[in-house]
């Protein structure tokens, strides 16, 4: 039977763990320019999932947020 040494093994487990979400608030909202601009680049472009690490639910309602403020001039398009 092969030796293990479960502490290397459960440090290596530990060190490729996916990193946990990042901080975003409880409801995204289309008239909070703040919050919104935090997850856009200096062109106005939304951020991808892998800069943002949302998934894909929050990722979605990122995007509509951040639509709707355009939709209402509270953000400017893309430009």
């Amino acid at each position: 039977m092969p030796d293990h040494n479960l502490t290397a093994e459960v440090a290596a487990a530990e060190s490729s763990a996916v990193p946990k979400p990042a901080k975003y608030p409880e409801h995204l909202d289309y008239k909070d320019m703040e919050t919104l601009a935090r997850f856009m680049n200096s062109q106005g472009n939304i951020q991808g999932r892998k800069r943002t690490n949302f998934n894909t639910q929050r990722q979605k309602a990122l995007k509509l947020a951040i639509k709707r403020a355009r939709h209402m001039a509270f953000l400017p398009f893309v430009g």
